[in-house]
This record gives structure tokens, C-alpha cells and sequence, in this order.
């Protein structure tokens, strides 16, 4: 197996064990869901909140739509919750945030697209190196 195959194959069990993980730690009880909470969880697949500046600037951006921190899972995951009742200012928002986003940063496919834009000008200049000289 390549190491390309080893490294999508590694990426998608840590995805499989991220979601088992996720469900194991997100039971909600009766009592969270009658009181008429939302949930979600916001990834960065960058680890953006080990930087605590850059984990205040995402949950002052999340409060703004009226998401507050519930927990850190880790440097790439966060779980936020806010009163269903908090949907009536959705439209009304400025601050251009989707109040969904599940998302910060770079997504997957974004990372992708990034390393192989990359991958292309390394292979140009190699190749344009090997032409002219």
C-alpha cells in the first residue's frame, strides 16, 4: 500500500473514531432537550482553538447568534448549544456568520485543494528547473 493509501485510510478511521467519540460524549438528556436547547458541534481541521485568542474571536463570532460553550473536545472541536428561541434573530444577524456553520476555517476539501495548488507549483518548478537546465 503507498503511503498516499495509508494516509487516506488513516484519516478516515480518526473521522470514524471522531464521530463515535462525539456520539459517546454528546448524550443529552431529557432534560437538556425539553428545555428547548439546540446543539452543534464547530470542527476546525486545523486545530484553530488550541489558540486561545483565536477560540475567543470564534466563540464571540458564536454568541453573537446566541451559541454559548458548552465543552472542548479538543484543539479541532467544540460544542455549543443556544435557546431554540434564539432562531428568531437569525435573519436579523450582521455579522455575516452562518448561526449553522459546523465549520471554521479551512474545510477538508479546502485543505485538498491547498496541498495539491502545492503539490502543482513544486512539481512546475522541478519541471521547469530540470527543462532549463
Amino acid at each position: 500500500m503507498s503511503g498516499a493509501h495509508v494516509a487516506v485510510h488513516a484519516a478516515i478511521q480518526r473521522k470514524r473514531e471522531e464521530a463515535l467519540e462525539e456520539e459517546l460524549m454528546t448524550k443529552y438528556t431529557r432534560e437538556d432537550l425539553s428545555q428547548n436547547w439546540e446543539f452543534k458541534i464547530l470542527r476546525s481541521q486545523t486545530n484553530a482553538f488550541k489558540n486561545l485568542t483565536t477560540l475567543a474571536n470564534v466563540l464571540e463570532e458564536e454568541a453573537a447568534a446566541g451559541w454559548e460553550l458548552l465543552e472542548k473536545f479538543d484543539n479541532g472541536r467544540v460544542r455549543l448549544r443556544r435557546p431554540i428561541s434564539a432562531r428568531q434573530k437569525d435573519a436579523t444577524l450582521f455579522t455575516g456568520i452562518d448561526p449553522y456553520r459546523t465549520q471554521y476555517g479551512l474545510s477538508e476539501g479546502g485543505i485538498a485543494a491547498v496541498a495539491l495548488g502545492g503539490a502543482a507549483v513544486i512539481g512546475l518548478i522541478v519541471a521547469a528547473i530540470v527543462f532549463f537546465f
